[in-house]
């Protein structure tokens, strides 16, 4: 199912369809929105304007949120398996149990953004800045951090860190550094081209 939606829409609720897969949305504005619970399964959300929407348990998996804005969005218990938020707008954005697992975060601006519980599993990170993010329990097992910014983030932990496919290039508080050079050398390597 397909559906196509006027990208002039403002602060759209909508109670009663909970049903948008597939659905064109692409510059939409859905500023403060109540979507919790919503299937937005592979909609095409590009460059939408979708700060403090409400997405806790929402299936998005494979949604395209290129270029979007989403400050502040809760996405609290959302399936994001496969999403794209390659040069999105995450500011302090809540992930909290949230499964983004092979979803695509490069160059994206996650700062503050709470990530307590996630499952990040092969997500790619390359370029992203997670500067005072929260990864409490955050799963980042073969995810691929190259040259993302982590300086402040909070409860990291070097046991997170050496799950990674990679660190290279990978900004990190000075804490971090010299234990891991030391125990895990690997993943200051490039990685393979392709496998990234």
């Amino acid at each position: 199912m397909f559906i196509s939606v006027p990208n002039q829409l403002k602060c759209m609720d909508i109670p009663d369809r909970k049903d948008l897969r597939g659905a064109n949305l692409i510059e939409t504005n859905f500023q403060g929105a109540n979507f919790e619970q919503a299937d937005f399964a592979e909609a095409k959300l590009e460059g939408a304007y979708l700060i403090d929407v409400h997405l806790q348990g929402a299936n998005l998996q494979e949604v395209n949120f290129e270029k979007a804005n989403l400050q502040g969005a809760n996405f609290q218990g959302a399936k994001l398996e496969g999403a794209n938020f390659e040069g999105a707008d995450l500011i302090e954005a809540d992930f909290e149990g949230a499964n983004l697992q092979r979803a695509n975060l490069q160059v994206a601006n996650l700062q503050g953004a709470e990530l307590y519980g996630a499952e990040l599993q092969m997500a790619k990170f390359q370029g992203a800045d997670l500067k005072r993010s929260h990864l409490k329990g955050a799963n980042l097992e073969h995810a691929n951090l190259q040259g993302a910014n982590f300086k402040g983030a909070h409860h990291l932990t070097i046991a997170q860190l050496s799950k990674l496919k990679t660190l290279y290039d990978t900004k990190l508080d000075e804490e971090f550094l010299i234990p891991l050079k030391e125990k895990y050398p690997a993943i200051f390597n490039l990685p393979d081209s392709d496998n990234q």
